[in-house]
């Protein structure tokens, strides 16, 4: 038999204690064992990976008792186990995350909780999400996390150290306290924006909010049409966890957009006006989006390194620059075939695998639905080097609105040398 163990610093229930009494192999870390201690006559206490205890236990057989703090099916000591082909009997506590919002007073449904696996991925979910529980890990503490933040992205610091235990402390800290006193034990760190409203409505879902309920909609004055930007959008591919750049953004309706689909989000834009457009659908849209006001590539060299980038504007300099940073995806939306040539070759240089797509969006007013010409006419084609491919359909019924000329998105991903071009 194998049995998890919660330990959340107050006395084991009569059940977990039993259990423990009956341990012939045993695992947890120092600080869990030292709490539930006297620990039982005879049973070997198992370190390291938790693969070794379940060794250990076949080898031996009898009970194993695997202590975790809180519960341990959040986030873990039962994936592990049943990645090991077990089932155990859980005996949970309340987990770290409930008793790190139950110290500092605050409610949890509309929090987002994250592990402190990777300091990047974490800071991101910090500029994109208003209220995130961290649990803590090496390298990723309240100082980690306040510098990672710094100077961008303001916040509160709630610094929850050794939950249950004799040394409990809960901390309020300003990010620049956090970076320099010492902490000892931080198990959770709740980093809160202050500036954030309360939600309009009553929550119905626990975590990050759900996703917003169309994209690649219209904005007033947008200097992409949404085809476009629908297409752009698909291959940046934004999620929870990765930072995108905007570069030359305009009105930032691509940083719009990605915000809304949950990642974070820095505006590069030169322009005062432009700005001014940007903050204003950043609010109307309730989403949180850096703005930086420079001109690329220079105003890129502060910046965290992307996942993603959109190049909106720039020229080829900026390209280079964003390529340089090493993102995963790079998108660019051009007006002429040349300016796509001069962007393929940077991309190339820097060994990312380019497509090229030609899109002529139109739209009909009051057409017949299904007949050819309706809607957006899209450009065909197999692979080629040459030329750009002709447009599908006809005039249609009803009225085509004036086409803006077509746009050349150029897309890079991985790191081979393939060129592709859809015409």
């Amino acid at each position: 038999m194998i049995t998890v163990v919660g330990v959340d610093g107050r006395a084991l229930s009569p059940l977990a204690r039993a259990r423990l009494e009956e341990a012939t192999v045993l695992a947890g870390s120092d600080r869990l064992l030292e709490r539930v201690r006297p620990l039982p006559d005879g049973a070997r206490v198992v370190g390291g990976p938790l693969g070794r205890a379940v060794e250990a236990h076949r080898e031996h057989g009898g009970r194993l008792v695997v202590l975790a703090a809180g519960d341990p099916g959040f986030f873990g000591a039962v994936a592990e186990l049943r990645g090991h082909g077990v089932v155990p009997e859980v005996l949970p506590a309340p987990s770290l995350v409930s008793r790190a919002f139950a110290g500092a007073g605050l409610a949890w449904e509309d929090a987002l909780v994250v592990t402190g696996e990777r300091l990047d991925r974490v800071a991101n979910a910090c500029r994109a999400h208003h209220k995130v529980a961290v649990l803590a890990a090496p390298g990723v503490g309240p100082a980690e996390i306040a510098r990672e933040l710094a100077p961008t992205t303001p916040r509160a610091l709630i610094v929850c150290e050794d939950l249950g235990g004799p040394d409990e402390r809960i901390t309020h800290s300003r990010m620049g306290e956090a970076t320099t006193r010492p902490w000892k034990n931080p198990e959770v760190v709740l980093v809160l924006d202050p500036l954030h409203r309360g939600p309009d409505e009553p929550a119905w879902a626990a975590g990050a909010r759900p996703g917003p309920p169309g994209w690649a909609r219209d904005f007033a004055g947008a200097g992409l049409d949404p085809v476009v930007r629908a297409f752009v959008l698909a291959r940046l591919g934004p999620r929870l966890g990765d930072l995108v750049w905007d570069v030359g953004a305009g009105g930032g309706e691509i940083a719009v957009e990605c915000a809304l689909l949950g990642a974070a989000v820095v505006a590069v834009e030169p322009e005062e006006e432009a700005c001014a457009r940007l903050r204003r659908n950043v609010i109307a849209h309730g989403v949180k989006v850096a703005l930086t006001r420079g001109r690329a590539p220079a105003a890129l060299e502060p910046l965290a390194a992307p996942d993603a980038v959109f190049v909106g504007g720039g020229g080829v300099e900026a390209v280079a620059a964003c390529a340089a940073r090493g993102p995963r995806s790079l998108v660019c939306a051009l007006r002429t075939a040349e300016q796509a040539d001069a962007v393929l070759e940077v991309l190339r240089e820097h060994g990312y695998r380019v497509e090229i797509v030609r899109i002529e969006a139109s739209r009909t007013a009051g057409g017949n639905r299904g007949e050819a010409g309706e809607g957006h006419g899209a450009e065909t084609g197999g692979e080629s080097e040459e030329g750009h491919g002709a447009e599908t359909g006809g005039d249609g019924v009803g009225h085509r609105a004036p086409a803006s000329g077509p746009i050349f998105v150029v897309c890079a991903a991985g790191r081979d040398l393939e060129k592709i071009i859809t015409p």
